[in-house]
């Protein structure tokens, strides 16, 4: 089996890793999405700001632990299948984005006419 589970159903990859959309608590703008493994997970339940598993530094990473853009956990959610992770926080600081935007989705595809 390439996964395994944590309870209540969460299902990590065969990298040790699960996908995080991150929301803002208030206005539920998606913010960013980011991966997190076991550790980084407990690590934001017992803290309560996001900590993520960084893929291209193969580190941890705290939201605004630089940067002074934290985000604070208000609510969880786990999607229908158990591999994605769904955060509504408040975001404290600038943004989420590391270009000083408020969200990561800041561009728009262009549909061709």
């Amino acid at each position: 089996m390439d996964s395994f589970y944590l309870r209540d159903g969460i299902r990590f990859d065969a990298a040790g890793l699960i996908v995080v959309v991150v929301q803002d608590h208030a206005t539920q703008r998606v913010l960013m999405v980011a991966y997190m493994t076991e550790a980084t997970l407990k690590q934001t339940l017992e803290t309560r700001l996001m900590t993520y598993w960084s893929r291209s530094r193969s580190s941890v990473w705290v939201k605004g632990e630089t940067s002074g853009n934290y985000q604070e956990v208000r609510d969880v959610y786990i999607d229908c299948d158990g591999d994605a992770l769904l955060f509504s926080v408040v975001q404290r600081g600038r943004g989420a984005c590391h270009t000083g935007h408020l969200s990561c989705f800041f561009r728009q595809l262009k549909q061709p006419d």
